[in-house]
């Protein structure tokens, strides 16, 4: 063989072999840049890219069955680097099914890690809820809490059907089939079956605030009634467990729970969803025709009237009086 060929053949070997491990090199590459993603996103072992530090999740506004929360929630309880949770809550309550479906999840961050809830300008309903499933309230002096109960709303529009000359048919598999029914008066069957649903939720909400405060829920006037407190009353009255705001709930995880001094407490956001659904899709596009701003809907959808009705079901919701 001539030189000259095993020269040709020794240049071929060598592309060969560079080849191979330029592409091992660009592997690895992109196996290490998809790890550190993924341990940065909260992979087994929690973040390898963050510090220590308090999470601050914010409860605001009309509470339903949140997946995206849930899912943030379930994140925090098990990632290693953070210590403790503040639960900031500003909300006037929601459904009872969301703030059961957040009460089972907040429990899962506490079995893990202390966490302690921030009562803001209110906090009641299903807000409450969300306490109750804390290590330790914080409220300030003239936080609105309380309002234990449970309500069931739905309008009547039979006599305006009438009045129109429009009248309702229908044909159903029994007499509480679709009970009640905006389009019929409520019967005493119906009535008494409604009241019967409403009076077992709210002795589960109850229960809670008996078992997670070690109070006798009938021993706090207007209590058992739905009434509100000031945070002042409701310390009063062991429904909170202090009065103050974020260094005073700092202080108490690290005096109380053996959080070390100076961690940053990092504000923790779940991916904000669609909360409309088909009244959002209807009433986006009625803006858009009339020309308002996204500010409007944001207002719309954040109103704990409509909220009844894009939720349905039982509601666990303090709504002031309008007379």
């Amino acid at each position: 063989m001539s030189l000259e060929t095993e020269a040709l053949l020794d240049r071929r070997r060598l592309r060969r072999s560079m080849s191979f491990w330029r592409a091992a090199a660009v592997l690895a590459g992109v196996v290490a840049v998809a790890v550190l993603g993924f341990l940065a996103a909260g992979g087994p072992g929690g973040p390898l890219l963050e510090k220590r530090q308090i999470a601050r999740v914010s409860l605001e506004g009309m509470i339903t069955e949140n997946r995206d929360q849930l899912t943030l929630l379930r994140k925090l309880a098990r990632n290693r680097n953070v210590a403790a949770v503040i639960l900031y809550v500003n909300s006037p309550g929601g459904t009872t099914t969301g703030g059961e479906a957040l009460f089972e999840a907040i429990r899962d961050v506490a079995e893990r890690k202390p966490i302690v809830a921030q009562f803001g300008t209110i906090a009641t309903s299903a807000a409450y809820i969300a306490g109750l499933a804390t290590d330790h309230i914080i409220a300030r002096g003239n936080t609105i809490t309380g309002s234990v109960g449970v309500i069931f709303q739905w309008a009547e529009v039979s006599d305006l059907l009438g009045k129109l000359g429009v009248k309702m048919n229908e044909v159903k598999s029994g007499p509480l089939k679709a009970v009640p029914s905006p389009f019929q008066p409520l019967g005493p069957e119906g009535r008494e079956t409604t009241e019967k649903m409403v009076a077992e939720s709210m002795s589960w909400f109850r229960g809670l605030v008996a078992d997670r405060r070690k109070i006798e829920t009938a021993t706090i006037p207007g209590l058992e009634q739905g009434r509100i407190f000031s945070g002042r009353e409701a310390l009063q009255h062991k429904l909170i467990d202090g009065i103050g705001g974020e260094p005073e709930v700092v202080r108490y995880l690290i005096e109380q729970k053996g959080v070390a001094r100076n961690l940053k407490v990092v504000d923790w956001k779940p991916k904000k969803g669609d909360s409309l659904g088909v009244l959002g899709l209807l009433g986006q596009g009625a803006a858009r025709l009339l020309g308002f701003d996204g500010a409007v809907m944001d207002w719309l959808a954040d109103d704990p009237r409509l909220a009844a009705l894009r939720n349905g079901g039982l509601v666990s919701v303090w709504q002031p009086s309008e007379k």
